[in-house]
């Protein structure tokens, strides 16, 4: 059985904010640790039927940025969600929240 490992590792400040993250992961394109801004991770507890999640990000992200990988991730799951179910209702309805969250973004930078 094949296996790959991804990694993260957090730097916090002396108020135990995040600093800095890195990430490196075995299949990644580019050797090494490399630098992010912000991380969000989904388990799924099979025992609990709940969510687990981690949410990072460095003190020094811009709140756009922080809006921007949001929606990104949103759409992600819309797609993802439709891959894996077929459920082309579902996915619709995250990716038009999506665009209504896009359109808020663009009226705020204005």
């Amino acid at each position: 059985m094949k296996e790959s490992e991804i990694k993260f590792k957090v730097s916090l400040d002396d108020e135990n904010i995040p600093d800095k993250i890195e990430w490196d992961a075995d299949e990644k394109e580019k050797r090494g640790y490399s630098e992010t801004k912000s991380i969000s991770v989904s388990l799924w507890d099979s025992e609990q039927k709940n969510t687990l999640r981690i949410d990072l990000w460095t003190k020094d992200m811009p709140l756009d940025e922080m809006k921007r990988f949001y929606i990104d991730c949103l759409g992600g799951i819309g797609q993802t969600l439709l891959n894996a179910t077929g459920d082309q209702y579902m996915s619709n309805q995250i990716n038009g929240l999506c665009d209504r969250l896009v359109a808020h973004v663009k009226k705020e930078a204005n």
